[in-house]
């Protein structure tokens, strides 16, 4: 049943009558500009959204969007940013990258976390207009403090955004794939081979897009948005060079202007490409960014669609206490 909520964010949508679009993509940019749209709403209440894990490849916007940062390749008038074409990846670069990162991962200190502890994340991330041609606006920064209780529940956290502590509600969730917990991803297998399988297992295909992409998608978010125990992550690397179709890229920035060694993916369906962004030095987490790679009505090889960085991630004892 629809809310009066509901029915007025339906209401903003583009017709469906719209023929254009390739399978699945229309629904796609729908549930993005909704939600975009319900975080973005003048009054801080209580209400039913889909958990952050799944806070994707690419981030949705309200009708207007507001200048906060000028990003690396924006021009001051606002108008889409642009990568430049980089040289061909090899998949050969991206498995010793990653067993690179593998080794890297082990070495890290993160202790336990406890069931009644959050993960605490400061990011940045652009705002995206899914027009045609899709358009990137400023950036905003957000913090989100994620519980770590393996039980079912509809509580799965806050965020802050525009100084507004946001709840964060669903439908009753264990911990899992959608909503990674630290004990969830110590469970998991530590040979790759077992993990690559029971993440593919686990990953929802999305109507429209490569399922080798949604899975890197899976990967990604594991990766970027969460703490997890050192052995995990280090597994989770090696996995990730099983995915058919991945490489590494010389360079690439993420949404805060950090430039680094990436691992790459192109879903040629959509005719975009997501890349991983790490420090060339340490081998740190910098962020994620989507592009085009095809020219289309979505936009120019090349076009920004979306990126994200990655500030500080830490262990706290309650919902928005800072580290």
């Amino acid at each position: 049943m629809n809310t009066p909520d509901q029915q007025e964010l339906a209401q903003l949508l583009p017709a469906p009558a719209e023929q254009d679009l390739p399978p699945g993509r229309h629904r796609h940019h729908k549930e993005l500009l909704l939600r975009t749209i319900d975080n973005d709403r003048s009054r801080a209440r209580r209400r039913l959204i889909r958990l952050p894990i799944v806070l994707p490849l690419a981030a949705a916007a309200t009708a207007t969007v507001v200048l906060v940062t000028v990003l690396p390749g924006t021009h001051k008038d606002g108008s889409s940013a642009r990568i430049e074409a980089a040289a061909p990846g090899t998949a050969h670069g991206a498995a010793v990258l990653l067993d690179r990162l593998a080794g890297v991962a082990l070495t890290a200190t993160t202790g336990p976390v406890r069931d009644n502890q959050y993960i605490y994340v400061r990011s940045k991330a652009t705002t995206t207009v899914h027009i045609k041609p899709v358009q990137v606006g400023g950036l905003k920064e957000r913090e989100d403090w994620r519980p770590q209780d393996p039980r079912p529940t509809g509580d799965v956290g806050v965020y802050r955004e525009d100084g507004r502590f946001i709840p964060i509600h669903s439908e009753p969730t264990p911990a899992g794939i959608h909503r990674p917990t630290y004990g969830w991803l110590a469970s998991l297998p530590t040979d790759p081979d077992a993990l690559y399988q029971r993440i593919r297992r686990e990953t929802s295909p999305i109507n429209g897009q490569d399922f080798d992409q949604t899975v890197f998608g899976s990967f990604g978010n594991l990766l970027g948005m969460t703490v997890m125990p050192p052995k995990t992550q280090a597994a989770l690397y090696k996995a990730a060079a099983k995915i058919p179709g991945v490489v590494e890229m010389p360079d690439g920035a993420d949404a805060d202007g950090r430039h680094g060694v990436a691992i790459a993916r192109e879903d040629r369906q959509l005719g975009e490409r997501t890349e991983w962004i790490f420090d060339k030095t340490t081998l740190t987490f910098l962020g994620r960014r989507t592009y085009r790679t095809t020219t289309s009505e979505w936009g120019k090889a090349g076009t920004l669609v979306w990126a994200n960085a990655i500030l500080e991630r830490a262990v706290v004892d309650r919902p928005r206490q800072l580290p």
